[in-house]
């Protein structure tokens, strides 16, 4: 019997801020032996991004982290495509609590759509979340960040293989704790901390260095600052790159 290994990598449409979207807005893409299987997130231009990668097809698969606009608003987009291709709902897999954020920010307007009878959710199979769930036969756990307000962002982890922050503030009482030795840890970071991002300077009061040594960082204003931030040894995330995983 041949076993078939699997190769895993996460793949950056964009890394920018919200305020700053020179590198894109922030999204990725989980893949298996380079074919997309989740996209996290989907901001201002992560499609485009997400059809230049992978010949113009549509996300087979997503999940939101929170429900600022850098990081849905593509949605929208997305349901004209999907619509026009006729393709079938996509499954949208969103933490219980972000549910009625997305439904009041882009499921309520404008209705229906111009090309016919079809509204936000109907591209979409929703697939409310609590504390894990299944997709592509995986395993994925969420947990809750601090970001903006009390239980409004979360982190995505695939145990074993990589943990993903989402827009927060420190998390040591997460990563120190839930993240495993083998995981690439991709975290926001900009240069200056504010209420609801992580500075570079929070990395070395907050976590231990071993778990430093395997922080991703993205959520930067430009390539002036993420330039500034490897100087000071960290690895930073290029929009357009991709990150080989644990298989």
């Amino acid at each position: 019997m041949t076993s078939h290994l699997q190769n895993y990598s996460l793949y950056f449409t964009g890394t920018g801020s919200g305020g700053n979207l020179a590198p894109g807005s922030s999204a990725a893409c989980f893949e298996v032996n380079r074919q997309p299987m989740l996209l996290i997130d989907c901001g201002p231009g992560t499609l485009n991004a997400f059809a230049h990668r992978y010949e113009n097809t549509l996300p087979p698969a997503i999940f939101i982290t929170h429900g600022h606009l850098d990081h849905i608003a593509d949605l929208e987009i997305l349901t004209v495509r999907a619509k026009l291709a006729g393709a079938a709902p996509i499954p949208l897999y969103v933490p219980v609590s972000l549910i009625p954020v997305l439904h009041h920010r882009l499921a309520t307007y404008p209705g229906t759509m111009a090309e016919g009878d079809h509204d936000f959710w109907q591209s979409f199979q929703l697939r409310p979340v609590t504390d894990r769930f299944l997709c592509a036969g995986l395993q994925f756990s969420i947990h809750a960040t601090r970001h903006h307000a009390p239980g409004s962002s979360f982190a995505l982890q695939l145990p074993g293989i990589f943990f993903y922050t989402g827009d927060t503030r420190p998390v040591p009482e997460l990563l120190h704790h839930h993240s495993e030795p083998t995981e690439v840890i991709f975290h926001d970071c900009g240069l200056i901390a504010n209420p609801s991002h992580t500075g570079v300077d929070d990395l070395e009061r907050e976590y231990r260095s071993d778990l430093r040594q395997r922080l991703v960082l993205y959520h930067y204003a430009d390539a002036t600052a993420a330039n500034t931030i490897r100087q000071q040894g960290y690895r930073v995330a290029d929009p357009g790159e991709a990150f080989v995983l644990k298989s």
